[in-house]
């Protein structure tokens, strides 16, 4: 299938096979050390993390297509329910692995089924995707010589805007802000609306929903301000990646932390806002 502008049913296991296409993930851990991304990316030392599996099949179970999922057996499971570590197991993990296949409990099944029903059941989150549209799209660009995809959750016929469903453990608004810095979801918008708005022409906004992992379940629904602060770091971010990939690429260096030489730190504004408020909001007694 070929690579260029939008694509629609693109196998996952398809869009994920090249590893000299720049997705959101890579722009991020590239600007974060060009020397961990060739590692990972390029050299295909990328780690696997089963704390992504609930994840995927929450998105799996709302948009309903997706990566496919497995329960472990019971011959697998400890009488408590956990994975067993028998080298039995481990060799079953990694054959449904290497098919492709995402492995839950039946704990993990039950709370993604959980957590894909309230999104389903939450109005404003429902609303969206209900909406006539497409699950799983792949964008695909090329941007100073470097080729660049991303994969749209939910993108709606009528255009405005795109969806993408986000799990986490505070769904609220100021909890979803830190994971957006800590995370830099910040990047992955400014990475996705610039391929988007290069191949259509058209300027789209992003807006998460978000669910948490534990009962209740809490949905919500966010997009960043009016100011569009998020947005404009993200695709400042998005854009400097894109500069660091093609000179990494060009000089056939990759640098690590210490590309600036010694590194210095300073404490975040929250500590000093905390500092200020403590110790020179007021005279202190001695």
């Amino acid at each position: 299938m070929k690579r260029e502008g939008v694509v629609y049913g693109l196998p996952e296991t398809e869009y994920h096979a090249p590893k000299d296409e720049l997705s959101s993930t890579g722009a991020k851990l590239l600007l974060e050390s060009p020397k961990k991304f060739k590692y990972q990316v390029l050299d295909g030392h990328r780690v696997f993390r089963p704390a992504f599996d609930l994840g995927t099949a929450v998105h799996t179970k709302v948009l309903g297509v997706g990566a496919g999922f497995i329960e472990y057996p019971e011959e697998h499971l400890t009488p408590s329910g956990n994975v067993s570590t028998k080298a039995a197991t481990v060799e079953w993990e990694r054959e449904q692995r290497a098919n492709g296949a995402i492995i839950l409990t039946p704990a993990q099944s039950a709370q993604a089924d959980g957590m894909a029903e309230a999104v389903l059941q939450e109005p404003e989150s429902r609303a969206l995707f209900e909406r006539d549209g497409h699950s799983e799209v792949s964008i695909f660009d090329q941007l100073r010589g470097v080729k660049r995809r991303g994969r749209i959750d939910y993108m709606p016929t009528d255009g405005g805007f795109v969806v993408d469903l986000k799990t986490t453990v505070d769904a609220s608004g100021n909890g979803f802000r830190r994971s957006v810095e800590a995370y830099g979801y910040h990047i992955q918008y400014g990475h996705y609306m610039d391929i988007l708005e290069r191949i259509t022409g058209e300027k789209r906004d992003m807006v998460f929903v978000v669910v948490e992992k534990e009962p209740p379940y809490e949905v919500n629904v966010i997009r960043f301000d009016e100011h569009e602060d998020f947005a404009r770091f993200g695709e400042t971010e998005a854009l400097q990646a894109v500069d660091d990939y093609a000179r990494c690429m060009e000089t056939g260096e990759w640098p690590g932390y210490l590309r600036n030489g010694i590194t210095k730190i300073k404490p975040s504004m929250r500590l000093m806002y905390d500092f200020n408020d403590k110790y020179e909001s007021e005279e202190i007694q001695v």
